[in-house]
């Protein structure tokens, strides 16, 4: 484990609000987006995502004001999804501070779209997150979701991943739908399939709710931790959870 884990909260926004819900829906309030980047900066996260779920199936691009007013308080790299589907919108959001996108529904639906933000922008600018949720039908035991996780496709996650993987792409963001918001650990099944099979780098997302399931999920792969929950209402602290992760071996920053 010589590789550094990276401690990424995940700011989930709607109409201008970060949210939080239980398996992507009944979504409540957890404050300003400003304010929560802010907060983080301050406390040590080594990356911040910013995702406006309700971009795409609202049928609208990323909200820039936004992402501006974010970008302006974050001292860490801001990763931000929502409603980009073709280079013009990712290069307005880059514009707009962000030092890479996410892309997920678009990706699925303009798979060649991967390569050409990747031409323009860089490997390193362009993150593809998966939403998927068990499905037993499917080879790898995963389907993938698109629209904010409320529509199957058909497709095998791990064949998509490795799709994905084969463009060059240098992280790749899946999303259990089972675990999202549960607080009850990572897919670590997901995880450790994802990052055997795949050269970029896996982001564990969706079920942390205490300091053992990010230990669990860089054990069996994870180099990018995501949580949203257990930060925004404070239930865990990032330096105190770096600082765990520490004394069990696992290699993060703890300067900062």
């Amino acid at each position: 484990m010589s590789e550094m884990i990276t401690i990424m909260p995940c700011l989930d926004m709607q109409a201008g609000r970060v949210v939080k819900g239980v398996h992507f829906v009944d979504m409540h309030d957890a404050g300003d987006p400003v304010e929560c980047a802010r907060a983080y900066s301050l406390a040590g996260a080594d990356e911040l995502a910013l995702l406006d779920i309700s971009a795409t199936t609202e049928g609208r691009g990323t909200l820039l004001d936004v992402v501006r007013n974010v970008a302006a308080v974050c001292q860490m790299p801001l990763t931000v999804g929502g409603g980009i589907s073709d280079i013009k919108g990712a290069a307005a959001v880059l514009q707009a501070g962000a030092d890479k996108v996410s892309i997920s529904s678009a990706a699925f639906r303009k798979p060649e779209l991967i390569p050409a933000l990747i031409k323009e922008f860089g490997s390193e600018a362009v993150t593809v997150a998966i939403d998927v949720d068990r499905n037993s039908a499917m080879e790898s035991g995963y389907e993938v979701y698109i629209n904010g996780g409320r529509n199957a496709t058909g497709k095998d996650a791990l064949q998509w991943a490795r799709q994905i993987d084969d463009y060059g792409v240098k992280v790749i963001l899946p999303t259990s739908k089972t675990g999202d918001g549960a607080k009850s650990g990572y897919d670590l099944s997901l995880i450790s399939m994802l990052a055997k099979n795949c050269r970029a780098k896996i982001v564990a997302s969706g079920g942390a709710g205490e300091m053992r399931h990010f230990l669990e999920a860089a054990q069996v792969g994870a180099k990018i931790l995501l949580a949203a929950s257990v930060f925004h209402f404070q239930s865990i602290n990032i330096s105190e959870l770096k600082t765990y992760l520490s004394e069990n071996g696992i290699k993060v920053s703890l300067t900062h």
